[in-house]
């Protein structure tokens, strides 16, 4: 399975219903294996937008990968180069990073170990444990960034 660079994933029917409610947890304080509230500006109004994410911890460093593909947040992070990661009243200003290609295979693995119940109708022709190959073949398709402390003191809540 090759998934192209500009692949992208509209959200539909019970996900959609599934983030409001992820959405409504984290917001009062509640992470949901991980989930954070993902603020970014947008690339064209400026303005801020949210939505969940799972914020994956591996080998010591964090990734945000989007397995929906190229979507608002992730043109949006690309541009604005960083936004803030909210759970409850705690808000984590961060840069990101997008990583090449060829280093995303660990991180996809672990990212479908943690969350492939929830993710894995977006990669219907992988198997469960698909090999580095299949997961090298779909990573054009699965943007992913290191998230780093925003520069000055990092961290407010």
């Amino acid at each position: 399975m090759t998934i192209t660079s500009d692949r992208y994933v509209r959200p539909a029917g019970l996900e959609a219903h599934f983030n409001r409610v992820a959405a409504f947890l984290t917001r009062h304080g509640i992470s949901l294996l991980g989930t954070r509230i993902l603020a970014v500006r947008g690339h064209k109004s400026g303005e801020w937008r949210t939505n969940p994410v799972n914020l994956l911890t591996h080998e010591g460093e964090r990734y945000l990968l989007a397995p929906r593909g190229h979507t608002h947040w992730v043109r949006n992070i690309r541009a604005a180069g960083g936004g803030e990661l909210r759970l409850g009243r705690s808000t984590e200003p961060f840069t990101a990073v997008e990583l090449p290609d060829e280093e995303k295979v660990p991180l996809l693995r672990a990212y479908f170990e943690r969350w492939g119940w929830e993710v894995a109708r977006f990669f219907e022709d992988l198997p469960k444990k698909p090999t580095d190959e299949q997961l090298a073949g779909v990573a054009p398709g699965v943007p992913v960034f290191r998230v780093l402390p925003a520069e000055g003191d990092g961290r407010r809540g």
